[in-house]
């Protein structure tokens, strides 16, 4: 899958603030199957992950925002397991149900295509 993907699940499973040594994780337990299956959760987190401002952000959505970035240019370094697996849910899910929200973050997030690229290889090889 996409490393946006990957962060958007980890921002979504670990939303808050970056401690120096990974993200918080208060949001770890977060139900990520009933928001990716609530469309308007699932649309105010795409309006607020692809908005050039935060005015359409919830403070969850901001500090996940905040993260993703990073989370992709690290290779979500700074995730827990958990936050790796719930991205790779996230990233799995988007893709196969909702690609047209897959395809406003990819545009937003990784334009090129690369991450999306190296997901699917690492997908292929059995290493996701």
């Amino acid at each position: 899958m996409n490393r946006f993907v990957l962060v958007f699940v980890a921002v979504v499973v670990a939303v808050a603030m970056a401690a120096p040594d990974g993200y918080t994780t208060k949001y770890d337990n977060v139900n990520l199957e009933e928001i990716l299956s609530n469309d308007r959760l699932r649309n105010k987190y795409v309006e607020c992950l692809t908005s050039t401002s935060d005015e359409h952000c919830t403070p969850e959505g901001k500090e996940l925002k905040s993260v993703v970035s990073d989370a992709l240019t690290t290779d979500c370094a700074k995730c827990n397991e958990k936050q790796k697996n719930g991205t790779k849910y996230v990233v799995d899910t988007l893709l196969d149900k909702y690609p047209d929200d897959y395809a406003k973050l990819e545009k937003v997030y990784d334009a090129d295509g690369a991450y999306r690229k190296k997901y699917e290889v690492l997908k292929a090889e059995g290493k996701l």
